[in-house]
């Protein structure tokens, strides 16, 4: 029986002889459903329709689906001398992304910000050796394709390796998170936020949203604690979750004057 893929959002859901009737990330506020109507496609007919590229991204190589599919999103290998982190996903895992993953060292972790990019987190994982999944638990409600290497972590903070940490902020999701990676940006630290912190168009600043489709913003709440977790970190660099959408220096000045604009704005 095949699995099947949100053609909205990306999420991938288990083998049945006939797609879900509906998607719940798509159902869910923060998202919506396809104008069109929901719809779903196999692992076969995405990889007939799509493949993955991969390019640098200001110093980390990354990987998208091609053409843009679901919401456009790529994920990030940070590579250390074990193996790889894959920070956030993509919907679909092909023989050769899989291939240049393991020239690069392969896989030893997966980690996702929010169920938004969750997508074909277990089939990477399986290419992989049962690669651990790491997703917070206080959204498991939200995984569409339940999978033994999914570590469903708690508490405020993970410690990946000894260079890399995820950290709970809430937020756009209760359990959403952020990863920081001290050995980035030339030993100067890097934060990799998705889209709990959106990076602006000026590439300057980040902004703030409980729902971008239907901007709905964060309240001052939630924000002021996104900005107490990150304030003890160091970092020079921030990367969003689209090619191109980081701040490559002086990121952790341009985070906290983001934080103080986006609380005028709605006061």
């Amino acid at each position: 029986m095949p699995l099947w893929t949100c053609f909205q959002c990306g999420a991938q859901f288990p083998e049945s002889g006939a797609p879900p009737r509906a998607c719940l990330i798509c159902a869910d506020e923060r998202q919506f459903v396809n104008w069109k109507g929901q719809s779903f496609l196999t692992r076969e007919e995405m990889s007939e329709r799509c493949e993955i590229a991969w390019r640098d991204d200001l110093g980390v190589v990354g990987l998208r689906v091609e053409p843009s599919f679901a919401i456009g999103q790529r994920a990030l290998l940070l590579c250390e001398a074990d193996g790889c982190v894959m920070w956030d996903c993509v919907p679909l895992a092909t023989d050769e992304a899989v291939a240049h993953v393991r020239s690069l060292g392969g896989l030893k972790a997966i980690a996702v910000s929010h169920p938004h990019f969750y997508g074909a987190a277990a089939d990477w994982s399986e290419a992989f050796g049962g690669a651990p999944v790491y997703l917070h638990g206080d959204d498991r409600a939200f995984v569409t394709r339940p999978h033994p290497a999914i570590v469903p972590w708690s508490g405020e903070t993970l410690k990946v390796s000894e260079a890399i940490q995820l950290l709970r902020t809430g937020g756009h999701f209760p359990g959403a998170s952020v990863l920081h990676w001290k050995a980035a940006a030339e030993g100067k630290g890097a934060l990799f936020v998705g889209d709990i912190a959106m990076v602006a168009m000026d590439r300057r600043h980040v902004s703030f949203m409980y729902s971008y489709p239907n901007y709905l913003p964060l309240g001052a709440a939630a924000v002021r604690r996104i900005a107490d977790v990150i304030a003890p970190l160091s970092f020079d660099r921030i990367y969003g979750a689209w090619w191109d959408r980081n701040i490559a220096s002086g990121a952790k000045a341009g985070f906290d004057a983001s934080v103080a604009r986006y609380l005028k704005a709605i006061a």
